[in-house]
């Protein structure tokens, strides 16, 4: 029965076997090649995610078909040279002129942070940037933690300051009164590789306080399911994309970048040319060589 579900979809390989009734090697190299197709950990085994993709209806597939096909007519004016988020597929990529010279794996936001839909314009980076904590994040993490653990802020690197910008010392700050009331202050983490967000921040301000970063919780690209940020998108080898951003290979060699990285201090670098980014959801993928990509849909 495996063999003729595989078989359905293309996979004529699948068919060919001494005995069809045993799960052989070619029949577990058959089923990670489906896995691969719909974004699955591509071990060979039909666990229950694999089981739940291969038994999703063809009526449902057509249907997600569709509504990817309106999301790009929606998205069609998309330009050749330009960063693509693709968020149900954790994956970043840069064209230029239509040739793809970035594809990184991405972390994004949780269901309930999720990552919004949009496009804009990335103007600047940071290097090595401080981290001035949200408020969404503010009120429902960094301030139930520090008002259990007195040492939180020391060991996160995290200052306290007023709107002006004034360091206050935390010892003098009745903790026991928030998030229940206003916080008056800021809290900000000092850049360094522990940094939630890594040594590179990738910038094109928007109202949603999302952009692309490195991350210290490098662990998390090897995951297929990588819906762990609060919003912003994480980005593996952030470095690469940077360097491509700042489109100077005389001056922003992948040597320059590290020694950026590595001098410690926060520094803003303008872009020569603005780069537009689009944030997009697909959940269908398909290529030239007519393979079609269905991936599980995360929000």
């Amino acid at each position: 029965e495996l063999r003729r579900r595989l078989q359905a979809e293309g996979d004529d390989e699948a068919s060919t076997a001494t005995n069809p009734q045993l799960f052989d090697a070619g029949l577990q190299q058959a089923v990670a090649r489906f896995q691969r197709r719909y974004r699955l950990d591509a071990d060979g085994i039909v666990g229950k995610q694999t089981l739940a993709a291969m038994n999703v209806p063809i009526a449902r597939r057509v249907g997600q078909i569709r509504v990817n096909l309106e999301r790009a007519r929606m998205l069609r004016d998309i330009p050749a040279t330009a960063v693509v988020v693709d968020i149900a597929g954790y994956e970043v990529s840069l064209f230029r002129d239509g040739q793809r010279l970035f594809q990184g794996r991405a972390v994004v936001g949780k269901p309930f942070r999720s990552t919004p839909v949009f496009s804009d314009v990335i103007t600047y980076i940071e290097f090595n940037p401080t981290w001035t904590v949200p408020p969404t994040i503010l009120k429902s993490d960094v301030l139930p933690a520090v008002k259990a653990d007195a040492g939180y802020l020391n060991r996160k690197r995290m200052q306290v300051l007023t709107r002006d910008g004034v360091e206050v010392n935390p010892a003098t700050v009745d903790w026991r009164l928030y998030p229940r009331q206003g916080f008056p202050y800021l809290i900000r983490q000092r850049p360094g590789p522990d940094n939630s967000l890594g040594r590179i921040k990738i910038m094109f301000p928007n109202e949603h306080m999302v952009y692309l970063h490195d991350t210290p919780s490098r662990d998390l690209f090897n995951r297929s399911e990588r819906t762990f940020s609060s919003g912003c998108i994480r980005v593996e080898n952030v470095e690469q994309l940077a360097g491509l951003l700042l489109d100077d290979p005389d001056k922003w060699s992948p040597a320059a970048v590290n020694a950026m990285i590595e001098a410690g201090q926060t520094r803003r670098v303008s872009l020569r040319q603005p780069m537009p980014v689009y944030l997009v959801y697909w959940t269908v993928q398909a290529f030239e060589n007519g393979e079609v990509h269905f991936k599980r849909d995360p929000y």
